[in-house]
Parts: C-alpha cells; sequence; structure tokens
C-alpha cells in the first residue's frame, strides 16, 4: 500500500475520504456529531483562505485506509505552525500507515519552510500514543463544553444582559468587523493567552479581517458581540459565534475575550449573554452552541458554566517541531 498525493481528489476519492472519517467516528465518538459529506467535501475543495492544504492517502483495493491533511496558513515560510490531521480506518490500525502518511506531511513540511506543527486530537483516543511516539508535545488541554439553549431561560439571559457594568456599551456585527473598531478588536484578541505560546503570528487588522472573510468563504456566518469603553475606542471584551450553513442547529464558540485590565467586571458573562439574546431572534433555528476552553482557563470554564455549558469531552493540541519528524 503506497502513500500517494491527492491535493485534487476526484468526487470517488472524496467519498472515500469521508467514508474513513465515518469509521474512525464510528470507533472514537469524542460526544460530537458525526461529519457529514458535505463537509468532508468542502473541507477537501474549498481550503481557507490565507492558508494551502497538502492531501495524502493511503489505499487498500479500491478503498482508502487512512488520510491525512496538511494545513499551512499565510505564505511558504511562515512564522506559524501548520495544522495536521491524521486518520487511520480502525481495522488498518497498527499497520504503520499513520507513519508513513506523517513521513510524507513532514517532507511537505520542509518543503515549505515550517519549522512547526500542531494537531488537535480527542483524549483517550489512539491518536494520543500515536503523536506522543512521534515528536509531539501536549502544549494546550482543551475542554469541549455544549450549551443546550433550551435549557436557559430567556428571562435569566435578559437579567444578564441588563446586569452590564457601568461604563461600557454593547455593539455587535455580523460578518468581517466594521473598519473603526478592527484595530481594537485585534488587540482585544491578544487577550487569549492560551493560544499564545505557539500560534506564532501576532493580531492586527488584516488578520482579523482575513479570519472573518474565511468564514464567509465558507458559506457560514460570524457574529460578533463586543463591550466598548467609555471613550468608544477601546473594545474591552467580546465574543465571536459561528453558525455553519449546515449546522443542523449547533453553532460553535469562536473566540472570546477580556483584556487584562478590565476584568473583574463580569464583561464575559455580559457579552456571551447579549450574543444567546441576538442569535435567539437573529438564528432562532441553533439550538446548541459548542465551545472549546483551555483547561487552565478557570475563569472562562466558570462563565460557561454560569450560562449552561456541560463538558462533553477532552481535546489535546499537540506540537512538534519538523526536525524531530520521520
Amino acid at each position: 500500500m503506497d502513500v500517494i498525493a491527492l491535493d485534487d481528489p476526484t468526487d470517488a476519492q472524496i467519498r472515500e475520504w469521508h467514508a474513513v472519517l465515518s469509521a474512525v467516528h464510528a470507533a472514537d465518538p469524542a460526544g460530537e456529531p458525526a461529519p457529514e459529506p458535505e463537509q468532508t467535501a468542502e473541507r477537501l475543495l474549498g481550503g481557507d483562505r490565507g492558508s494551502r492544504q497538502r492531501l495524502w492517502a493511503v489505499a487498500d483495493g479500491g478503498a482508502l485506509a487512512a488520510v491525512a491533511a496538511l494545513r499551512l496558513p499565510g505564505e511558504p515560510g511562515a512564522d506559524r505552525p501548520a495544522e495536521i490531521d491524521i486518520q487511520v480506518r480502525p481495522g488498518h490500525r497498527r499497520r504503520g500507515l499513520g507513519r508513513r502518511l506523517l513521513a510524507s506531511a513532514a517532507g511537505g513540511l520542509r518543503a515549505d519552510g515550517r519549522s512547526s506543527v500542531i494537531a488537535q486530537v480527542h483524549a483517550g483516543t489512539p491518536a494520543v500514543p500515536f503523536l506522543e511516539s512521534h515528536g509531539f508535545e501536549c502544549v494546550l488541554v482543551l475542554r469541549g463544553m455544549l450549551l443546550r439553549l433550551d435549557e436557559v431561560p430567556a428571562e435569566r439571559v435578559a437579567r444578564l444582559v441588563a446586569a452590564g457594568p457601568p461604563g461600557y456599551r454593547l455593539i455587535r456585527w455580523q460578518g468581517v468587523v466594521p473598519d473603526e473598531h478592527a484595530t481594537a478588536l485585534a488587540h482585544a484578541k491578544h487577550a487569549m493567552a492560551d493560544l499564545a505560546e505557539y500560534e506564532g503570528a501576532p493580531w492586527d487588522a488584516h488578520r482579523v479581517r482575513e479570519t472573518a472573510e474565511v468564514v464567509a468563504k465558507r458559506g457560514d456566518d460570524l457574529y460578533t458581540v463586543a463591550a466598548l469603553d467609555a471613550s468608544g475606542t477601546v473594545v474591552a471584551g467580546f465574543t465571536e459565534v459561528v453558525v455553519p450553513h449546515d449546522a443542523a442547529g449547533r453553532a460553535a464558540q469562536y473566540d472570546t475575550a477580556v483584556a487584562p485590565e478590565h476584568r473583574g467586571r463580569r464583561i464575559g458573562i455580559w457579552v456571551k449573554a447579549a450574543m444567546l439574546e441576538w442569535l435567539a431572534v437573529e438564528r432562532p433555528e441553533v439550538r446548541e452552541i459548542e465551545t472549546d476552553n483551555s483547561g487552565d482557563n478557570e475563569h472562562m470554564i466558570a462563565v460557561n458554566e454560569e450560562l449552561g455549558f456541560r463538558v462533553e469531552r477532552e481535546s489535546l493540541e499537540y506540537q512538534a517541531p519538523t526536525s524531530a519528524l520521520p
């Protein structure tokens, strides 16, 4: 079984790729929905604006036994880690297929001038010992939480919104941030210290806009609620939710942060409650919101638990220098 490049996958190869993902999910569900065929196709064909991707697979007869996707954000040589996702059918594990795909991806990393790569996997799955045996180290623990909106009384949300701190006001927008708030939002994103150690790229107005454009290109909708200070020019805190166009009632919590100098005033729960109130009117079909929190971010976990989020799974972020890969 040879490793083959699938940088321009056919419809049949996309179906086979999805079959691999479905088989892996059936064996290791980790508390989240299985991917839809359309989502798999969009990921393989669409990519993300501002990034490139490389695809590899191992075939066993006419079916794919294992697949690997490598995402390369920015231009070649950019000082940002790449992202790798390797999936092997349960019946084909322990045959060295994952290692061979990782070696192909390592060649892609070196050709692109990348110094490191990250991978996100679910705790307790075979992916954990695989990564640890190939030079990866855990750099972040993420708690996957889920909020079922029908369990959150509207009156409680209204009380949280009404109890906002004095000296601040809420603003909101859909899609790309308005120009007058782009730089201030970028500054607020620096408060997300849980990713800063290995993400590599600083936030600026261009990157804030680029991130929103990537979401729009996928056909998804990005909603942002922010708290401005008394000057009206400083984003003290914000929260983002993405509603996928084919989410079947589930939205995804993206970034939430409060600038250090504005913490301790319940701005985090204020903007999150305002988001729930907005979505109830704007997107009433949304029934659930999922989120990931750094395991040591006790404050944000407490905020989410107060709103009604409950832990569903635990994910791990691993990182490896390219030099350590096979």
